[in-house]
């Protein structure tokens, strides 16, 4: 994984001729969207009003996604440590999840993007998981871009989860252990089928990957924003696909090996 970033402004550096290359937009781009409490701190707001914000990033960012034809957006929602927030703020979130569900589906029509969620899912209250479904079946259909919310979602858990899967598989003889290896694990993961996420972006000047998509990310390109999530633009997401574009991605191999591959 290579780490870049730091929310620099890559047109600068690159000078002003720089653009996107279309040919070299990531299929799959994932994000943790860190920074919303603090955004409403800073402004003396109560923290769900940094989540309602937040929610008006994520449209902007998933739109500015389509455009630019990548295939997968994959964002870090509401993890399984979130459940220690103080109650008033879990339940706050879980509304603002179930309004946001609501309100946006019009967004992901005229996009044609289709509704994704991983994690435990069985986790969310009740009528979190239905408009979930609810969405996710309304969208089906929609084929332009997947956006995948992750909710109640750890890597951690998600890796112990596939290796129970896959041992209980072992136990009743439907596979042999010698059977398992990174494609069967691959397999049994909440993401399969979606490809490996290219690019990863934190947002708010954060370096972790706070227990996310920890198997996926394996050779993921890695961009830091000091930007609050809230007040991630199109624009920012730009800066992070021109970093993205300005590096050599070796998947282990040298430059010469790669140059003969091309």
């Amino acid at each position: 994984m290579a780490v870049y970033g730091q929310g620099r402004e890559m047109r600068q550096i690159l000078g002003p001729m720089s653009t996107l290359d279309p040919s070299r937009i990531p299929a799959h781009v994932a994000i943790i969207m860190d920074g919303n409490g603090r955004w409403a701190r800073k402004r003396g707001l109560i923290r769900s009003l940094g989540h309602e914000n937040g929610v008006d990033a994520l449209r902007r960012i998933a739109t500015r996604s389509a455009e630019l034809g990548i295939r997968y957006l994959t964002v870090y929602a509401f993890s399984t440590e979130n459940w220690q927030r103080p109650r008033a703020e879990v339940d706050a979130l879980m509304g603002i999840l179930v309004s946001a569900l609501k309100k946006e589906l019009k967004t992901l029509k005229d996009n044609n993007i289709r509704l994704n969620a991983i994690g435990d899912l069985d986790s969310l209250p009740k009528q979190c998981r239905k408009e979930l479904e609810e969405v996710r079946s309304k969208t089906a259909s929609h084929t332009h871009m997947t956006l995948t919310l992750a909710l109640s979602y750890s890597a951690r858990e998600e890796l112990v989860r596939a290796a129970r899967t896959l041992a209980e598989a072992a136990v009743a003889g439907t596979i042999a252990p010698a059977d398992i290896d990174a494609t069967l694990l691959r397999s049994a993961l909440y993401s399969h089928p979606l490809p490996d996420p290219d690019l990863l972006i934190r947002t708010s000047g954060e370096y972790r990957i706070s227990n996310y998509l920890l198997w996926q990310i394996a050779y993921a390109e890695l961009y830091f924003s000091d930007k609050l999530w809230p007040d991630f633009t199109a624009d920012d997401l730009d800066l992070a696909l021109l970093d993205y574009q300005s590096r050599d991605r070796r998947f282990g191999l040298t430059q010469e090996q790669l140059n003969a591959l091309s």
